[in-house]
């Protein structure tokens, strides 16, 4: 047994002992606390909190300023551990950083603590902190490279839009000698408003490039001599995809300009302003697609020399992927050309009947964005008499049936007219339907309800949800309120409206005998389904009755054409003028080729858009 004094020293040096690592243990913590703070707030953004946390706050806040400026770090994730060590102590952290355009860049640091005068603990600064490999000789450098752009393909393969040269021109305010002359000069060659381009420049720095138009160089050159070589004005060349012309399928495959804060939410997080990006149509549609990922890499470098000293870490570029279309070039291409000679806001679209896809659709006159072919919303006149047709051939209605078409009627006060102030006597059904004579079909409303048009409309797929692959206006019947109302939406006027791609629809529907969505990117998922169909004898008859629109009536235009094409016309009030103005319609098909084609304030659809629809046919015999 020991000695009582033996005793109590012992349990005195266990008590010392237990004394010391209890504040070995406290001060761990503390430090350890200290470092989360000082993390936390640069992990919120708060570079300046977080600097004034170390032993060298200047030192500290330039190099974080420096790595989140020189990184575009966009986001910020740190993750610290238990601190290690007694004098001083060592807190791991990992760190993830999301790096504007090139994604995240994850890798450990830690963070060494000090107490200071003998209390505060205070992050030991160096720039080690901020990445291990890091000094106050180097920095960090981030490179960026962004893939080729995918093409759009039409359906046999052939690209829709390639690079080719541009020209973007732009105004250097430090050099303007004569802005007035300038500004005109710009007018005179692009078009452009002198007013707001002089107050864009005004709110630009001195020595920056005021984008002003970016143009092919084709009509750049066109355009030189009126801008000429005049102080302030500059040039930068490039390349950007386009189609073959400024109009081929414009509002449908669109455009790609540098980013912009409307067009980068769309690009996602891989884009960074100025990048080139989809700005509408397909090509906005389906940016992520085409564009790809950039690749790119984060080094370490000399600050004195700017050499590089080590690869820290590397980003992959993923390559864009081609988007194939529905699009058939040469179809498109016989588009185009059948709308050359419109001078008028004009849409012909052309489908597939028997899958549904759409092989043209051309916008015009010239180059145009607005793709109405698809969005735009009008009355379709006496084309609707295709669904009207087929809702009274349902009802017992029979083709060969005499039906008077009287030159007015007057329905709830509201009196319809024929065009052209015509009338025909009793005559078989078929003829008031070749001949478009409006009043034979009012004479018809006591066949149906109110809701009966809306009801055999979705046999059409007309009023369904549509996913096309852009955005589409999917037409709208909505039930009669009353027997004006009725008589009106008979004729396709009223309150009914589709756009031209709803009306070649209707007419693939009676060329296929059922309701296929068109499409526009081939394996749509989730293609709207007709929840009614329209019985194979409706549509022997609605065939025939077509048919004859060509054979004996308003599409007498189209009669010498080869494969026999089936047409309706169709003329379309609208405004609150006397006589009214109209548009001009015709819808039909041709082999396994439907069709619809708009003319804005056209005029008469048998008259003035049936040679359209004839140009457009013989350009693909």
């Amino acid at each position: 047994m020991k000695p009582r004094s033996a005793r109590v020293a012992v349990v005195l040096s266990l008590l010392v002992s237990g004394a010391v690592a209890c504040s070995l243990g406290e001060d761990r913590d503390r430090a350890t606390e200290a470092a989360r703070a000082f993390l936390d707030a640069w992990q919120s953004g708060d570079n300046a909190k977080a600097a004034g946390l170390t032993d060298n706050p200047a030192a500290a806040k330039s190099a974080l300023d420096e790595v989140e400026k020189a990184l575009s770090v966009t986001k910020l994730k740190l993750d610290p551990k238990p601190g290690q060590g007694d004098g001083e102590v060592i807190v791991p952290f990992h760190v993830r950083m999301t790096l504007r355009g090139l994604g995240d860049w994850a890798y450990d640091s830690a963070v060494p603590v000090e107490k200071k005068d003998g209390e505060r603990w205070l992050v030991r600064w160096s720039p080690a902190v901020v990445h291990p490999k890091l000094t106050d000789q180097t920095r960090l450098r981030r490179i960026r490279e962004l893939p080729e752009r995918a093409p759009i393909l039409d359906r046999h393969g052939k690209p829709l839009l390639t690079e080719q040269p541009v020209v973007t021109v732009g105004v250097w305010p430090a050099k303007l000698v004569d802005p007035g002359a300038a500004y005109a000069a710009l007018q005179r060659a692009f078009q452009i408003d002198p007013a707001k381009l002089q107050a864009r420049v005004r709110q630009a720095k001195p020595d920056e490039f005021v984008e002003v138009i970016t143009v092919r160089q084709a009509a750049y050159q066109q355009a030189a001599a009126t801008v000429g070589d005049l102080p302030g004005i500059v040039t930068r060349e490039d390349t950007r995809p386009l189609a073959e012309t400024p109009s081929f399928a414009r509002a449908v495959l669109g455009t790609v300009g540098p980013a912009t804060k409307e067009t980068l939410a769309n690009a996602g997080e891989s884009a960074m302003p100025g990048d080139p990006v989809g700005t509408s149509g397909l090509s906005y549609a389906y940016q992520r697609q085409l564009a790809g990922s950039p690749g790119g890499e984060i080094e370490l470098v000399r600050r004195d020399t700017k050499e590089p000293v080590e690869t820290l870490w590397e980003f992959t570029a993923k390559p864009g992927e081609p988007l194939k279309t529905t699009l058939d070039h040469a179809v498109q291409a016989a588009a185009e050309q059948a709308l050359a000679g419109v001078d008028k806001p004009a849409s012909l679209v052309a489908v597939k009947p028997s899958t549904g896809e759409i092989l043209a659709v051309a916008n015009g006159p010239g180059p145009v964005a607005f793709n109405r072919a698809f969005v735009g919303k009008y009355p379709p006149g006496s084309t609707f008499k295709v669904v009207t047709t087929a809702a009274l051939l349902q009802s017992g209605l029979r083709a060969e049936d005499p039906v008077e078409c009287p030159k007015t009627t007057n329905v709830q006060g509201k009196t319809f007219y024929n065009e052209n102030d015509s009338a025909l006597p009793p005559v078989p059904f078929r003829t008031d339907f070749a001949k478009s004579c409006n009043n034979a079909f009012i004479s018809q409303r006591d066949k149906l309800k109110d809701n009966t048009l809306t009801e055999q409309a979705k046999a059409f797929g007309i009023g369904g949800e549509w996913n096309v692959g852009l955005p589409s206006f999917d037409g709208s019947v909505p039930p009669a309120k009353s027997e004006a109302e009725k008589a009106a939406d008979m004729i396709g006027q009223g309150k009914v409206e589709a756009s031209p791609l709803v009306m070649a629809a209707v007419a693939a529907t009676v060329q296929a005998g059922e309701f296929r969505q068109p499409i526009i990117v081939p394996n749509t998922e989730r293609r709207y389904q007709a929840p009614t169909k329209l019985s194979p004898e409706v549509v022997n008859q609605l065939r025939a009755l077509m048919r004859a629109v060509v054979t004996e009536g308003s599409g007498a235009q189209l009669r010498d054409l080869p494969g026999e094409p089936a047409v309706k016309t169709g003329t379309a009030q609208y405004g609150d003028e006397n006589p009214p103005r109209t548009h001009a319609w015709v819808i039909g098909y041709r082999g396994d080729l439907a069709f619809a084609l708009l003319i804005e304030d056209g005029g008469s659809g048998g008259r003035d858009a049936a040679p359209v629809v004839a140009r457009f046919l013989r350009a693909l015999d």
